[in-house]
Order: structure tokens, then sequence, then C-alpha cells
């Protein structure tokens, strides 16, 4: 879900090679979660195993990154830990709305309507603790790191790198990144470069968003921006305030400016939500604005080929031939590190 600013948010087309030799910090359920919606069959079904076990987002893990390791590119994942409080309500609800899908999934299912399948299955996408250990598994094996957040892992995320100087960018689908400081954002880095649409294929490129051209675009400060995204609907306010879009939102902020204001001008609106859907603006604010990170270290470890093909090919029924072809493109990126670490002693 997420909080959608895209209309009035400055980008820029990101060229790959600009990433070449920097290190970047994924959002890991974002990622995962966009490997569940997006892998799958013509009818919506993710792809699975014999067993009937999901396994889009293996298949995510280990054809994206292989690629993204190609292009020089040091990833470290990033994984959710507790969620605050508040996001564990907001959970409940999510489930109430999947409940609803399958549902209706059913329904396409016994019409035959591969279009309403497909549709409704992509909000079915979950992930279990199951799935998030193999993930984890599979990503060490890649050599790629792995960090466990105590909170939010965007929040965690976009810590590191505004903490630490060898991370580049923050790499997620979502622009609570921004609202969590996040210096620069990437998005779709792990999309699949081309997406089939109605009117045929479109091409889809990375893009990086800087905080602060934002906030010189916008003429406004982050607090000011953790206070728009409020309105407009967050992780933990989802239907934000009715009737608020992104351009009315700003408008709102950039007149009254100091957070207090803002929400006084729109307290009679958010009385007006049903209970359920009312919400405590410092509360939300708070949690964007200190929320609970640590200063975590991380390594990247060596590609563990045996294992990648004992998680992949024995486990889970990926085909040996196929698994191989990208082993050998690791095998390449290895071999290029160790050259390029050799030639530093002469």
């Amino acid at each position: 879900m997420g909080l959608n600013i895209r209309e009035i948010i400055p980008r820029e087309e990101l060229n790959l090679n600009i990433l070449k030799g920097k290190t970047v910090c994924v959002d890991a359920f974002n990622v995962l979660y966009q490997f569940l919606s997006t892998i799958r069959q013509r009818d919506g079904t993710p792809l699975m195993d014999n067993q009937k076990r999901v396994t889009s987002h293996l298949s995510g893990i280990f054809y994206r990154n292989v690629s993204l390791l190609s292009d020089g590119i040091k990833l470290v994942y990033v994984f959710d830990g507790k969620p605050p409080e508040l996001k564990g309500k907001i959970h409940q609800r999510r489930k109430s709305r999947r409940d609803i899908a399958a549902g209706r999934f059913e329904e396409a299912k016994q019409k035959e309507d591969l279009s309403a399948m497909k549709r409704y299955s992509s909000q079915l996408a979950r992930l279990d603790d199951e799935m998030i250990r193999e993930s984890k598994e599979l990503l060490k094996a890649m050599g790629i790191a792995v960090v466990q957040a105590p909170s939010e892992g965007e929040s965690e995320a976009a810590y590191l790198s505004r903490i630490k100087e060898e991370v580049y960018a923050t790499v997620s689908q979502d622009y609570d990144c921004l609202l969590f400081g996040a210096p620069k954002l990437i998005q779709n880095l792990t999309l699949a470069r081309r997406r089939k649409t109605f009117s045929g294929w479109m091409e889809i490129k990375p893009e990086l968003i800087e905080l602060e051209k934002v906030l010189n675009y916008l003429e406004i400060d982050l607090d000011q921006l953790i206070c728009l995204g409020i309105l407009v609907g967050t992780d933990y306010n989802p239907k934000g305030i009715p009737r608020i879009g992104q351009k009315k939102a700003l408008q709102i902020v950039q007149k009254y400016k100091q957070p207090v204001l803002i929400f006084k001008s729109v307290e009679e609106q958010i009385m007006s939500l049903n209970e359920e859907d009312r919400f405590d603006w410092r509360e939300i604010f708070e949690l964007f604005h200190k929320p609970k990170v640590i200063d975590a270290e991380f390594e990247f470890g060596k590609i563990d080929e045996e294992k990648i093909k004992e998680i992949l090919v024995e486990r889970h029924d990926f085909s040996l031939e196929r698994v191989e072809k990208q082993l050998e493109k690791l095998r390449k990126i290895y071999e290029k590190l160790k050259q390029k670490n050799l030639e530093k002693w002469f």
C-alpha cells in the first residue's frame, strides 16, 4: 500500500552505471511483496513447486538480484522486525481485505475470467515466517548482506542510508522512505525491465528521487512533508482524509506550515471519518519523526553455490540448467571482485 505522492514529486531517470560499485539498502518486505504480486502465471496464480509451496519470491530474489549484481551493485536487504502497535491494527484490516479478494478470486475462477483472477490473486500475496527465513537464507548464499531491523524495514533502510557514508540510497517503491528521511530513494530497480500492458510492452526504468530536491521543489521542510503524507494517507492511516489529494494536501501544508495548525485546519474532517479510520496525527508524526532504528553493521559474504542449488533445485524444483546459467554469471561477478581486490595491492 504505502503513501502515494507520485504526482507532486520530482524524479529523474537513473542510469544503472551510476550505481556501479555503490551500496544500496533494499526495503526487503516491499520488494518481496513486489515479487509475490508480479511474478505470476497467466491466471494470476503464483509460481509454486511440486508441493504447491509458493516460490515467486525466491524466483525474484535469485534472477532479479543476479542481474543487479551483474551491474556491479552491492545489495543490503533490510527486513522488518516487530511493527509499531498502530500498524498491527492496520494488518488486521488488510487481512479482512484479503479475505474479500479471496472470495472474488474464486468467483472469477469459476467463470474462467483470467483478467479478474490475475487482479484479485495479486491482492492475496502474503509472507509467512518460513518464506522470510528462506529468503534470508538464499540472499546470504548469494553473498548479499542481510540486516534485521528492530521495527520497520523501510525506516531502518532510510536510517542506514542517512548515517553510513558507504550507502548510496534506499531501494523501495514506497514514498514513506522519504518521510523517514532517506536522502535518496530509488524506485523500479527490482522490477522487470519490461511489463506487458493492454496496449503492448512498456519499458520500466529505474528512477531516482532525492529528498533535498523534493523539499526545495515543494518549498516545505521534512516535518511538513510528514504532515503532507499523513493528510494523503500512510501505512498508519491508509484512508488519509477524504477529498484531500496530493495537490490539496500540499496547499494546506504550505498555507498553515506548523503541524499543529495544519491538523487544526482539518480537525472536523478527521472527526467525520468512521471510527476505525480516525487517527491521532501526533502519534503518526512521532512514528516517522523518531522511528525505532539501530546502527546495524552488515557484511557481504561469499557465494555458496551448493546452498543455492539445495534451496532452489532440491527443495523447490527449480530447473538445474537455468540455475546453473545464473550461477555462471555470479562466478564471473565474484572473479572480477577478487581481481580488483588483488590489484589494490600492486
